[in-house]
C-alpha cells in the first residue's frame, strides 16, 4: 500500500489481543505503542500518526471519472501543505526553519481537529485550536503568528482547490488578539545591553566569540548575516568596507543588503581575513582550538598518557562550516555563565543538586544572560545610519 492511498484513511489505533498491546499498522507493518488504553500508548500513537502524515501523500482524485471530488481530511491538507513547504522554503539546497515553524503551528490543529473534514474547520475550531496555544504559555504575538501561519494553510489550500473558499473567507474574520484585551501572556521588549556587560561576557569568551560579539555591536548586523560572513563577501578597497551578505532575510522581497564597516570593525576583521574567499570567517574548528589552547594554558598538573591516547583515538567532531545562529546564542550563554557565577551553586554538578537548587540556578543564569538579538537594539542607541541609496537596504558603519 503507498502513501498516497493510506493517506486517504487514517489508521486505527488497535488491540493485540494475545499480547494486550496497542498497536497500529502503517504502511503494511505493525507498530506497537505500548500497553493497550494506557496514556503513553495514546500519546504514542498520536506521534506515529503525525509522523506518518508528514510523510504520506494527499490524493484527492475520483475513484471514478463520473464521481465528483472528495472533501479531503484537515490532516490530509496538513500534510499536503508540508510536502509544498519542503520543496518552497529551501535556501542552498536545505529547507529552512520556516517549515519546523510550521509543524509547530499546524501541532495543534492536528492534534483537535485532523480526522475531521476541511469544511468543517471554522472561526469557531480556529478560536478552539488558539485557546489551546495559550494554555501552553505562548506569548501573545506567536499566538498571531501561528494563527496567521494556520491561514496560510488553508489559503494554499484554496489555491490549489483543495479548500472550498468560504473556509477561508471565514477563517478571515477571527481577529487577532489585541494587547490588553485577553488573557494571555506578553513578552518584554528586547532591551539593549550594557556596554559593562557585553565586555565582561567578552572576556569569558573564547576569541572567536569574542569578535563576533564586538563587531555585531559595532554594525548592529544580524546574527544571521555575522554567522556567514567570508571573504569574499567583504569589499576593502575603499576607505569603508562594505560587507553584502550572501544571504539575508528581505532577500526573498528583491531587496539588497550592504553592512558598512568603519575603522573599528575593520582593525577587528583585518587579522581574521582568510586566504580561501569561500571560507566562512568565523568558524567553530578556530573556536575549538582556541579554547583547547586555553585549557592548556590554565592546566597546572601534566596531561597522563592515557589521556592523550583518548584525544589521538577520539572521533572527530563534526563541527560544520560556520556558526548557526543558535549555536552563537549558545557560545554566549556559556560565556555569560562563566563571567557571572551564581555566588554558591555553579560549582555543583547541576544533576545532584535538589530541585530547588537547580530551580535557583536556573533562574539566576536566566537573569544574567543575553541574546545576540539585543546587541542591535545596542547598536541602534548609539549608531547612525549612513546616507546610503534607498535599495541598498539597512545599513550600518561603526565610528
Amino acid at each position: 500500500m503507498n502513501s498516497a492511498t493510506a493517506s486517504l484513511r487514517i489508521p486505527q489505533y488497535r488491540l493485540h489481543k494475545s499480547r494486550g498491546l496497542a498497536k497500529v499498522r502503517l504502511d503494511g507493518r505493525d507498530v506497537y505503542l505500548g500497553k493497550y488504553d494506557s496514556p503513553e500508548s495514546h500519546a504514542q500513537y498520536r506521534r506515529v500518526i503525525a509522523e506518518w502524515l508528514a510523510n504520506a501523500k494527499v490524493d484527492t482524485r475520483p475513484t471514478r471519472p463520473d464521481e465528483p471530488k472528495r472533501i479531503i481530511s484537515v490532516d490530509e491538507l496538513l500534510m499536503a501543505f508540508l510536502d509544498h513547504a519542503k520543496s518552497y522554503y529551501v535556501r542552498d539546497g536545505k529547507v529552512t526553519g520556516e517549515v519546523q515553524n510550521l509543524k509547530y503551528a499546524i501541532k495543534p490543529v492536528a492534534e483537535l481537529y485532523g480526522a475531521r473534514p476541511v469544511t468543517e474547520f471554522g472561526p469557531v475550531a480556529l478560536k478552539a485550536v488558539r485557546q489551546l496555544m495559550i494554555e501552553q504559555d505562548w506569548c501573545r504575538s506567536l499566538v498571531n503568528g501561528r494563527v496567521n501561519s494556520i491561514r496560510r494553510v488553508f489559503r494554499w489550500g484554496v489555491e490549489n482547490e483543495l479548500v472550498p473558499s468560504g473556509v477561508l473567507h471565514a477563517l478571515q474574520a477571527v481577529p487577532g488578539l489585541k494587547r490588553g484585551r485577553c488573557s494571555v501572556r506578553e513578552t518584554e521588549p528586547v532591551k539593549p545591553v550594557p556596554d559593562a556587560i557585553v565586555d565582561a561576557t567578552c572576556k569569558a569568551a573564547v576569541p572567536v566569540i569574542a569578535a563576533m560579539v564586538r563587531l555585531q555591536r559595532l554594525t548592529g548586523m544580524r546574527p544571521g548575516e555575522l554567522v556567514i560572513m567570508r571573504t569574499r563577501d567583504i569589499d576593502t578597497t575603499g576607505k569603508i568596507w562594505q560587507y553584502t551578505p550572501s544571504r539575508h532575510k528581505t532577500e526573498h522581497h528583491g531587496k539588497s543588503r550592504v553592512i558598512y564597516l568603519g575603522p573599528q570593525a575593520q582593525r577587528l576583521l583585518r587579522p581574521m581575513l582568510l586566504n580561501e574567499l569561500d571560507t566562512y570567517i568565523f568558524s567553530p574548528a578556530r573556536a575549538m582550538k582556541e579554547l583547547s589552547a586555553i585549557k592548556r594554558q590554565r592546566r597546572k598538573t601534566r596531561v597522563q598518557p592515557s589521556q592523550l591516547r583518548r584525544d589521538r583515538l577520539a572521533r572527530p567532531r563534526d563541527l560544520g562550516e560556520h556558526y548557526t545562529t543558535c549555536s552563537y546564542a549558545r557560545a554566549i550563554a556559556y560565556a555569560c555563565d562563566r563571567a557571572f557565577p551564581h555566588p554558591e551553586l555553579s560549582e555543583l554538578v547541576q544533576s545532584r543538586m535538589t530541585p530547588e537548587q537547580s530551580n535557583e540556578l536556573d533562574a539566576w543564569r536566566k537573569e544574567h544572560r543575553w541574546s545576540p538579538n539585543q546587541l542591535r537594539h545596542s547598536a541602534a542607541t548609539g549608531l547612525e545610519v549612513s546616507h546610503a541609496p534607498a535599495e541598498s537596504g539597512e545599513v550600518r558603519a561603526d565610528p
